[in-house]
């Protein structure tokens, strides 16, 4: 049986009853999704409905209700998948932005590698979404948004260490989606 999180709206909806209470993360998230619709283009119909679901989740691991190993695409996919989300959903989530980076910062690579990565244009269009707004859902290129990042987490803090090392791999990231896209301004 389909689970409402298989829709934008039904993922939409989840996101909205946990998030707005954390005022730019809220904001962040709302314009994620307006971008993962934008970037969708560069994907098969038939996935562009997940790549929008995922964006509205990828942040509800921030959602204080939610939070239980403190690293948010973890608590987040446990919470989808504690819902029956799909599991192609629940393992976006976890994995969005390169969060197998700050998993190993934090310890936490065998709690993360339960869910598998895809390596797939969807990713990389979720990447592009993420990694292209910012915290306060203003749009910004990627090399911006990587330094505010690395300026609003304290040098050697485990944020701005994964960051660090995952710029290259984000980076690639947003580059195949904008081929992809055929490097039309979005």
């Amino acid at each position: 049986m389909p689970s409402a999180l298989d829709t934008p709206q039904g993922a939409a909806e989840l996101a909205e009853s946990l998030l707005p209470p954390l005022g730019n993360r809220w904001l962040h998230t709302q314009a994620v999704a307006a971008r993962a619709v934008e970037a969708s283009e560069a994907l098969p119909e038939n996935e562009r409905d997940l790549l929008v679901a995922a964006a509205w989740l990828h942040d509800i691991g921030y959602a204080p209700e939610l939070r239980d190993t403190g690293f948010h695409p973890l608590d987040g996919a446990r919470h989808l998948a504690s819902l029956a989300a799909p599991d192609r959903l629940v393992r976006l989530v976890a994995h969005h932005s390169g969060a197998v980076y700050e998993a190993e910062q934090r310890g936490l690579s065998a709690e993360l590698a339960v869910y598998e990565r895809e390596d797939s244009p969807v990713l990389d269009a979720l990447i592009l979404a993420d990694m292209t707004t910012g915290p306060a859902g203003q749009r910004v290129d990627f090399d911006r948004r990587i330094d505010e990042i690395l300026v609003r987490y304290e040098p050697g803090s485990e944020v701005h260490n994964a960051i660090s090392k995952a710029r290259p791999y984000l980076g690639a990231a947003v580059e195949r989606t904008l081929a992809r896209l055929g490097a039309q301004p979005m």
